[in-house]
């Protein structure tokens, strides 16, 4: 399967019939290379990446900054030190899921809710630990 795959039917897709999809993802390597992304997905810089990859070795890092991407500046909420960053922005957020080798970036807008977007991002972030990338 293609990256571009896993982006388009399993971070873009309809969660659970509900019409509800996140309004952006990506896949991203840990240097900062685009593996897939969906063609909303904003153009990110390379600092944002790494300042991402930074708080996951250090976590904590980003609280006082907030979590950027393309940009957008988002709060940094509770997440998974090590594994998980999520942060919020008005009524919409974002889900970064780190495994072995890429960051799973997903980002959603109401009427999609946080934990929507933290199972699908998380969900596929684990199968691909699973399966050694």
């Amino acid at each position: 399967m293609s990256w571009q795959t896993y982006v388009d039917e399993h971070l873009m897709c309809d969660i659970d019939g509900t019409g509800h999809h996140l309004s952006a993802a990506a896949i991203i390597g840990h240097d900062g290379s685009v593996w897939a992304q969906s063609s909303s997905f904003p153009q990110f810089k390379p600092e944002e990446i790494n300042a991402i990859n930074k708080d996951f070795d250090e976590p904590g890092t980003l609280a006082p900054t907030g979590l950027h991407i393309g940009g957008t500046k988002y709060m940094v909420i509770q997440g998974e030190p090590g594994a998980v960053i999520r942060g919020k922005k008005g009524a919409g957020g974002v889900t970064v899921k780190k495994t072995n080798m890429a960051l799973v970036i997903g980002i959603y807008d109401e009427p999609m809710t946080p934990g929507q977007c933290n199972m699908v991002v998380e969900r596929l972030g684990d199968y691909l630990v699973e399966q050694g990338l």
